[in-house]
């Protein structure tokens, strides 16, 4: 088990904890003074460190406690650095700061969905199949994630299966602190996209299929390598390689999903329902639901 998925882990063992803390956004609700805000992020703080035998060469940051839309509850982050890997993940914790727990909160008032839809950007981002499709899966993905790779060859096998009615958006979400190599290979992704967004999959291909013999010693050679085999030019991609417009794309990119609270990858949206991991039988699910919908609003029409 990674450590990423470890920390995770601790942080999720924490639902239900006693003393302070909390989730979601801008409401109406009053914020709590300076001095109870601090009071509780101590306890919160303090509570987890004795629960979770944290010692000091962990560092264990509890943001604020702000106001949600729902009266009584908070929302926090806590921030848990083990050996350099870093983990932050949303808590919600009651306005008296006695219990705290993990979790979302859901407004049944909105759709989830088309909320999730609204936040993707996917102007200027690599584009795979009908434009027009029924169903379109955007993943936020990092080269060098195993999990990521198994993903690539999931889709592999899922997609002829659905030609016309897929499209597919990628996005870039390198875990630096973990895969040293994932960003070298996210901006050579962009670079293959500037310059031909047809070669970008086979990049995507090159690299997931290649992903046990990269390493962050070779990762700039085969990256080369792997553009020319795509018909590249090489001086144009070596170039774009080295520009800042290519790594500033790839942080627009993370900064999406960071908007959608993606924390690991791979994490798929499927017309806005959210899939963490790279379970193909969920995507089919998901998929085959969202025709099974598509095809009863139409024969509604009829």
């Amino acid at each position: 088990m990674n450590k990423a998925l470890t920390l995770a882990l601790i942080l999720a063992l924490s639902a239900t904890a006693s003393r302070a803390q909390g989730q979601h956004t801008q409401s109406a609700v009053v914020a709590p003074a300076a001095s109870a805000t601090s009071a509780t992020q101590k306890s919160i703080e303090a509570y987890l460190r004795h629960l979770y035998a944290f010692g000091p060469n962990v560092t264990l940051v509890v943001g604020p406690p702000r106001p949600t839309n729902v009266e009584g509850l908070l929302e926090t982050t806590i921030d848990l650095t083990i050996d350099g890997n870093k983990q932050t993940v949303k808590f919600h914790v009651s306005k008296d700061g006695r219990f705290l727990f993990q979790g979302e909160l859901s407004d049944l008032t909105k759709d989830p969905l088309a909320q999730n839809r609204a936040k993707i950007q996917m102007t200027d981002a690599p584009t795979l199949g009908n434009p027009n499709a029924t169903v379109t899966l955007v993943e936020y993905s990092d080269f060098e994630c195993p999990v990521c790779r198994n993903l690539h060859d999931a889709l592999r096998g899922l997609l002829p299966n659905y030609d016309g009615k897929v499209r597919v958006v990628f996005k870039d979400f390198p875990i630096e602190q973990l895969h040293p190599w994932a960003r070298t290979a996210a901006i050579a992704g962009r670079c293959a996209y500037q310059q031909d967004p047809k070669a970008f999959w086979k990049m995507y291909d090159f690299i997931y299929d290649n992903q046990e013999i990269i390493s962050a010693a070779n990762a700039w050679t085969k990256m080369m390598d792997y553009a020319g085999q795509s018909g590249l030019d090489a001086d144009t991609f070596k170039t774009c390689m080295a520009s800042p417009e290519a790594g500033a794309a790839v942080n627009a990119s993370r900064a999406n999903g960071q908007l959608l609270d993606v924390s690991s990858t791979p994490t798929i949206f499927v017309n806005g329902r959210r899939i963490v991991g790279a379970d193909a039988h969920l995507l089919e699910q998901y998929i085959n639901y969202e025709l099974t919908q598509e095809s009863g609003k139409a024969a509604e029409k009829k």
